[in-house]
């Protein structure tokens, strides 16, 4: 049976406000089709029925695509690249630093900035935005409780320093919480703020076409002050940043012009 995905499209849009024509649309309908399936439905119809009925398969569903795929200092040379920009550009030219942590997840990577602004003695601006499109995602960056293979790349001195083994789970520093502030966000449909001298965004617009990845790190260079900063995933290599406004600082990280 052909699966009509034009109407579970617009449904997405019109009851959960998620574009889903955004993303690259094999791997999507690959992706949509075996949720559906888990969740015992036969076709689209008939799974978005049970979405709006069923809270646990509606966040089964939002896990599955929105992908939380993170941890702590993610391609650990490259964070310390950034952070060495951080600690030696950024922090130089504009004092204190105004960040945003786009596509969070569970909270790993704006946990890592707090950490290395705090161990550098680096003032913020207010507190590290962090945001996410999926709500129960971010119940859980809240709550900063990790497994050990979220944290492996920590070395010894830092998770001796920044977390709390109980029960099998490693808890973030109360300081390091503190510093980070979480909301909802939708990096398709949201509005986007201003005046920031760090966005971090990683391993997220992989998952989308090529004109909407375009128009996200548009809106990015918009959303960065003159001589701030992009930085991207180990597999999101800006091809053109000329034509987005920016120019290459480093691999994976871009300066606006």
């Amino acid at each position: 049976m052909e699966l009509k995905f034009d109407y579970f499209y617009d449904w997405a849009k019109k009851k959960l406000n998620l574009d889903l024509r955004a993303y690259k649309q094999k791997q999507l309908q690959r992706r949509i089709t075996t949720v559906m399936r888990n969740g015992g439905a036969a076709s689209l119809e008939e799974y978005s029925k049970l979405i709006e009925k069923d809270a646990n398969i509606k966040q089964q569903f939002l896990d599955y695509i929105t992908i939380n795929v993170t941890d702590f200092f993610r391609n650990k040379d490259i964070f310390s690249e950034f952070e060495r920009i951080v600690t030696s550009d950024l922090n130089p030219k504009f004092g204190p630093l105004k960040i945003w942590s786009a596509a969070c997840s569970i909270g790993s990577e704006p946990y890592s900035l707090g950490i290395i602004m705090d161990k550098n003695n680096l003032p913020i601006k207010g507190k590290i935005l962090a945001t996410d499109i999926d709500e129960m995602i971010l119940t859980r960056a809240k709550e900063g409780s990790y497994k050990e293979t979220e944290i492996k790349n920590l070395d010894s001195v830092d998770l001796k320093r920044y977390f709390v083994l109980e029960k099998d789970l490693y808890n973030i520093d109360k300081n390091i919480k503190k510093m980070v502030e979480f909301k909802k966000h939708d990096l398709i449909l949201g509005r986007y703020g201003t005046g920031f001298h760090i966005i971090i965004c990683r391993n997220v617009t992989i998952y989308f076409k090529n004109e909407v990845k375009d128009e996200i790190y548009k809106k990015f260079n918009d959303a960065l002050v003159p001589g701030g900063v992009l930085f991207t995933g180990a597999t999101e290599s800006i091809y053109n940043p000329e034509k987005l406004g920016f120019r290459k600082l480093s691999t994976f990280i871009y300066e606006k012009v």
